[in-house]
C-alpha cells in the first residue's frame, strides 16, 4: 500500500531506525578508511553524531514535527565528531531548515523532498571547500536525481526508494571522483555512512524496526553531562578476575548471564585474566557470577546516582565561580592523545586539553565546554587533527561571547611548534599569522603500522607493515620498524633543518629512543635533537621537522 505522509511518530521512528541500522555497522564503514592505519573513525564519528541527536529526541515530548526536528538537530549539532559527522549534523539541520517552511504538523511526498534538497544545500554550506567523491556528492546527486523524478512517486516509500538507489549509485562512483579511494580499493566512508542512515530509515517505513545490536564507547563528557539523571542501572560495577580454569571458561556464557542484570557490559581477556565492566543494580550478583570462575584481582563499585547528585552541586558551584570570576585575556584549548603530548602542550601553555584527536575525534559539544571553561576574552584552539578542525570551527560559531580562532594545526607536529610561537601579549591577529607561519616551517612525520594489504601513491603496503607517513603521504611501508624509520627520516630530514623533535609512544623501548640522536646524524649533524616520551599508542614516533 505504501507511506502517504510521515506524522510526528513515523519521523522519529525513521530516524531513530536510520541511528540504529549506522551504529550496527559503523565498524563496516570504520574499515573504509583511506590509510590503512588502526584509527579508522568515520563510521564511529557519524554514528555518535546521529546518537547524540536521537538521544536528545527520545527525551523530546513534544508532538510538533517543527520542534522534534530542531531536537533532533540541536543535538545532531552539538554531538557532531569528525569531518564527514560535523557535515551530518548539517544535513540533519537542512532537515529543519526545510520542515520550518511547511504549515502542517506532517510531511507528503513533496515536502519530504524539500527536506532532503534542504539537507543537502545546508551540508555544501557547511564545507569552505567542498570536494566531490565525499558524503556531499552522495547527498547532492541522490536528491537532485530523486527530485527530477517527483511527479513519478505515489508514496514516501517510492521516493525513498528511489532516494536509495540513487545514493548507491553515487557511492559507486566515488572511487572515480577522487583517485585515492580508486587506488584504495574503496568506497567514501562518510557516503557509506550516510547511506546507512537512510537504508534504516526505509526499514522503518516497511515496518522493520531495528534493535542496536551492540554498545559503542562514548568520549568523556563534562561532569554533569556524562551521567544521566534517570539512571536505570546505578552501579558501575568493575573488576579483574584470575580464571581458575582458563582452558575451560566460555566468554559468552558469561556475558548472556550478566547482561540480563545490567548495561554498559565490556567483557576482555588477557590470557588468564578477566576484565569486566558493568551497570546494574545487583552489583553482588554480578561479583557472585565472576567468582564462580576465578580468584578477584581488584574490583570496584561506585553508585553513579550518588555520583550524579555531588557532581551536578559540584559542577553547579563551579559554574557560578565561573561566571563571576573575571575573564582572562587569552586562552589556549588543544586536542592532543598520549599522556606525554598532553602534559608537554600543558607546558607549553595551553589552559585546557580535550584528550582525543587520533583515535576519538571529539565533539563539538566538547570544544564548546572548554571555551566556556577556559573563561577568557580570546581563545585558540589548537586542533592538531584534521579531522577535528571542522567541529572546533562549529563550536567557535557558536560561541558569542568571546573571541574564538581555530589555528589550522592538522598534526601534533604543527600544534606543537606553533605553540612555541605563541605570545600572550601580542594581539590574536598576530599571533595566528605567527603560528601559522611557523606551521608552513615544519615537516610532521608518524611512524605506525598497516591493518590491511592495499596500495597507495606508488606505496605497496601489506597488513602488519611499519608504515612512515610525512606531511600525510606514506612515504615507506615495510616488516622493521626501525628500516622504515630510517626511510622516514631520509625523506623528512634536510641538510636546512635544525631541530627534530620526536614524541615517542608506549612501544618504543629506552634503547631506541637513546638511539634517535645519533640515527638522525646521519641525515644532518648539526640539527638539535629533541626526545619527549609522548606515551601515545599506535603511533611509535610523531616527529616535528624544523
Amino acid at each position: 500500500m505504501g507511506v502517504k505522509s510521515i506524522d510526528v511518530a513515523l519521523f522519529k521512528k525513521m530516524v531513530t531506525n536510520g541511528a540504529i541500522n549506522l551504529k550496527n555497522n559503523h565498524g563496516e564503514i570504520d574499515q573504509l578508511n583511506v590509510f590503512p592505519v588502526p584509527d579508522g573513525d568515520t563510521g564511529t564519528n557519524m554514528s555518535m553524531t546521529v546518537t547524540s541527536g536521537i538521544r536528545e529526541l527520545g527525551n523530546c515530548e513534544s508532538s510538533s514535527i517543527i520542534e522534534c526536528a530542531k531536537v533532533l538537530s540541536r543535538g545532531a549539532l552539538m554531538g557532531a565528531r569528525g569531518n564527514s559527522g560535523v557535515i551530518l549534523s548539517q544535513f540533519f539541520r537542512g532537515l529543519y531548515v526545510g520542515i520550518q517552511n511547511i504549515p502542517h504538523n506532517y510531511l507528503t511526498i513533496s515536502d519530504f523532498m524539500a527536506c532532503l534538497e534542504s539537507g543537502c544545500k545546508i551540508a555544501y554550506k557547511a564545507v569552505m571547500e567542498p570536494v566531490e567523491g565525499t558524503i556531499l556528492t552522495v547527498v547532492r546527486e541522490a536528491a537532485e536525481n530523486t527530485a527530477k523524478n517527483l511527479d513519478k512517486f505515489q508514496t514516501i516509500d517510492d521516493l525513498l526508494s528511489h532516494y536509495i538507489a540513487e545514493a548507491k549509485k553515487s557511492l559507486a562512483n566515488t572511487p572515480n571522483l577522487l583517485p585515492v579511494l580508486k587506488e584504495a580499493g574503496v568506497v567514501d566512508s562518510g557516503g557509506a555512512g550516510f547511506l546507512k542512515i537512510v537504508e534504516g530509515m526505509m526499514m522503518a517505513l516497511n515496518g522493520e524496526i531495528l534493535e542496536a545490536q551492540q554498545e559503542m564507547g562514548e568520549a568523556p563528557k563534562t561532569a554533569v553531562a556524562s551521567v544521566d539523571a534517570n539512571i536505570k542501572f546505578g552501579y558501575c560495577t568493575e573488576f579483574i578476575v584470575d580464571l581458575k580454569n582458563p582452558d575451560a571458561f566460555e566468554e559468552k556464557d558469561l556475558k548472556a548471564v550478566l547482561s540480563l542484570l545490567g548495561d554498559s557490559l565490556v567483557v576482555v581477556r588477557d590470557e588468564n585474566l578477566l576484565k569486566v565492566h558493568v551497570h546494574t543494580n545487583r552489583p553482588g550478583r554480578a561479583l557472585e557470577i565472576a567468582q564462580k570462575h576465578g580468584e578477584f584481582v581488584t574490583l570496584k563499585i561506585e553508585n553513579m546516582r550518588l555520583q550524579h547528585s555531588t557532581l551536578k552541586e559540584g559542577a553547579k558551584a563551579t559554574q557560578e565561580q565561573e561566571n563571576t570570576a573575571p575573564k582572562k585575556h587569552f586562552a589556549l584549548v588543544a586536542c592532543c592523545f598520549g599522556e606525554g603530548i598532553i602534559q608537554t602542550f600543558k607546558d607549553l601553555g595551553v589552559d585546557y586539553v580535550i584528550e582525543g584527536g587520533q583515535t576519538m575525534n571529539p565533539s563539538t559539544e566538547a570544544f564548546v565546554e572548554a571555551i566556556k571553561k577556559v573563561n577568557a576574552e580570546n581563545v585558540i584552539i589548537i586542533p592538531n587533527n584534521g579531522n577535528v578542525v571542522m567541529a572546533a570551527s562549529q563550536a567557535a560559531s557558536m560561541v558569542k561571547d568571546c573571541n574564538v580562532q581555530v589555528l589550522k594545526a592538522k598534526t601534533i607536529a604543527q600544534g606543537y611548534v606553533a605553540l612555541i610561537n605563541f605570545n600572550p601579549e601580542a594581539s590574536m591577529e598576530e599571533n595566528l599569522e605567527a603560528m601559522q607561519e611557523q606551521i608552513a616551517n615544519v615537516t610532521s612525520g608518524e611512524l605506525t603500522y598497516s591493518i590491511r594489504d592495499t596500495e597507495i601513491g606508488g606505496v605497496k603496503i601489506t597488513a602488519g607493515d611499519y608504515m612512515g607517513i610525512s606531511d600525510g603521504k606514506i612515504v615507506v611501508s615495510t616488516r622493521e620498524k626501525n628500516d622504515a624509520l630510517r626511510e622516514l627520516l631520509r625523506k623528512t630530514i634536510t641538510p636546512e633543518s635544525e631541530v627534530i623533535t620526536f614524541f615517542c609512544g608506549s612501544d618504543v623501548s629506552k634503547e631506541d629512543r637513546e638511539a634517535l640522536e645519533d640515527l638522525c646524524q646521519e641525515f644532518n649533524d648539526e640539527a638539535d635533537v629533541e626526545i619527549i616520551e609522548g606515551k601515545q599508542e599506535i603511533y611509535s614516533y610523531i616527529i616535528a621537522v624544523e
